[in-house]
């Protein structure tokens, strides 16, 4: 089987991608921080027949995104897609003029740091086997940078810039890059129903398209 990895795994977003790619055949990887969460998230993949294991990790810490990934294709095999999804702490996000260098180095370990390592974890055997696909979700201020919202709009930027880079390197060698930006509410009964976002996403995979995709109305 196929196996779809994502980072930053969620009850929302997270939860409804899995479901996706699951009926599709995929076994699903899930990393996050909170056991509790993962463990709820297997048990209801499981009740639908799909195949998904956890790793509990904090992605900022270095590496630690790389090793739940090699212990995830260890359980499961060779990861076919990833998903870097993790949202940022609240505590971070401030206005531009009361953001200190240390709210932006946190951010950036999240949106950038953790990315690199989560790629360069799955990007050899991708090469080798000559196809996969890398997908990279943002919030809105990755293309609609806000004074009130200074960490993750410089953090956004650079984990874009890094995607989209990845982007033009790896499509020659059939490997599928892109992004999805999500300007507004994520979640049931909000601005964007997770299930559709996770639709977007399967095409990503499944038909390739435009690098960037911005998810708003």
């Amino acid at each position: 089987m196929p196996t779809l990895a994502i980072i930053g795994a969620g009850p929302n977003l997270g939860l409804a991608t899995a479901a996706r790619f699951g009926a599709e055949g995929f076994d699903v990887g899930l990393v996050a921080r909170n056991r509790d969460r993962l463990q709820n998230m297997q048990d209801t993949l499981k009740k639908e027949g799909i195949t998904a294991c956890g790793a509990a990790t904090d992605i900022t810490r270095s590496q630690a995104a790389a090793a739940a990934l090699t212990e995830l294709a260890e359980r499961l095999g060779p990861i076919e897609v990833l998903l870097y999804s993790p949202l940022p702490s609240l505590d971070w996000i401030k206005p531009v003029t009361h953001t200190a260098s240390e709210d932006v180095r946190l951010s950036l370990g999240l949106s950038v740091l953790g990315a690199i390592d989560s790629v360069q974890a799955v990007l050899p055997a991708m090469r080798e086997r000559g196809r996969g696909t890398l997908l990279f979700t943002t919030g809105g201020a990755a293309v609609a940078p806000s004074a009130t919202r200074a960490s993750s709009a410089v953090s956004y930027a650079a984990e874009v810039a890094y995607a989209r880079l990845l982007h033009e390197e790896l499509s020659p060698e059939g490997i599928r890059v892109a992004h999805t930006a999500i300007v507004g509410a994520l979640g049931p009964g909000l601005q964007h129903e997770p299930a559709t976002v996770a639709e977007l996403l399967w095409r990503q995979h499944a038909e390739g398209g435009d690098f960037q995709t911005v998810c708003a109305r």
